[in-house]
């Protein structure tokens, strides 16, 4: 598990410092905010973990910091989902990839949700293929783990702030870690 966990972490070491997509904050800065949020609002060690790696699609896809304005979508929930699947079980993988799936929806559940949302969300929100329609939403709400993909996608939304002080990440490894031994990989 400590390789495992080492790796994550270097991993933001190598590509933490990129910009997050057309925000004011870093990729790490942005992990780091979310998954503090997540733990300041008492969130299962899962959904924490999750919120702190939600974007790794991002750090681990070749296609550039500018992917979004160049009008493509990098799916990087699915990469992301389908890189921590080797590590982690469903409680962790399932919000990571459902988190634009969340975003989606929040804007069809939440009528003032989209007009909160940062001019780069709205940007990757139609790359994504927009807001929900009602049966789209209706489908996502019964999903295993939308509710906390919905949780995630709210700390997502607020984790852009420049300078706000946040745990490290030395300070989550034994989070990490912890959650490795209880929620492991399926299969």
């Amino acid at each position: 598990m400590t390789q495992a966990a080492e790796a994550l972490i270097e991993l933001f070491a190598a590509r933490g410092a990129a910009a997050y997509g057309g925000e004011r904050v870093s990729q790490e800065a942005h992990a780091l905010q979310a998954a503090t949020l997540a733990h300041s609002q008492g969130a299962a060690e899962a959904l924490i973990v999750a919120s702190l790696l939600h974007d790794v699609g991002h750090l681990i896809h070749d296609r550039g910091d500018d992917i979004a304005e160049r009008g493509i979508d990098a799916r990087h929930e699915v990469i992301g989902a389908i890189r921590l699947a080797k590590y982690f079980g469903a409680a962790v993988v399932e919000p990571i990839r459902l988190h634009v799936a969340a975003k989606r929806f929040l804007c069809v559940a939440d009528c003032g949700y989209y007009a909160g949302l940062s001019p780069g969300s709205k940007r990757s929100l139609a790359l994504q293929g927009g807001a929900f329609d009602a049966a789209e939403a209706a489908r996502f709400e019964t999903l295993p783990f939308a509710q906390d993909a919905t949780r995630l996608r709210r700390w997502d939304d607020l984790a852009k702030v420049p300078g706000v002080a946040t745990r490290s990440l030395g300070d989550f490894r034994a989070t990490i870690e912890r959650v490795m031994t209880a929620h492991p990989p399926v299969g």
